[in-house]
């Protein structure tokens, strides 16, 4: 089981990323997958989630509105679209998979900084 998460870099206020979350080893779409982040000094937070079967999300209250989870099923690939950066949002970002027996598999992550 393996999830790589791509696409982090540096991006002024008001700019937008796009993260991928490429799985291999499972099919995720089978799995609750889910985005985290953890500022430096801050405990790990969870942005937003996906569903496995009805592909039904949930997001965060600071990021509502701004960013947007999805999925790619044809691709095992799942993906976090962030409009609207704020420097708040500088973070390392982590990819997530939730089995329907509870066990949680983690990707290394992906750094965001949001910086003018």
């Amino acid at each position: 089981v393996q999830l790589v998460e791509s696409g982090g870099g540096s991006v002024q206020p008001g700019g937008s990323l796009r993260l991928s979350c490429a799985v291999s080893g499972f099919t995720s779409s089978n799995y609750v997958m889910r985005w985290f982040r953890q500022a430096s000094g801050k405990e790990r937070e969870m942005v937003a989630r996906i569903t496995g079967a009805g592909g039904s999300t949930n997001y965060a209250d600071f990021v509502k509105g701004r960013f947007t989870i999805s999925r790619d099923n044809a691709r095992n690939t799942v993906f976090l679209q962030m409009n609207s950066l704020k420097p708040e949002d500088t973070a390392v970002y982590y990819c997530n998979a939730l089995t329907p027996r509870g066990m949680d598999y983690w990707g290394k992550g992906t750094q965001v900084t949001v910086s003018s």
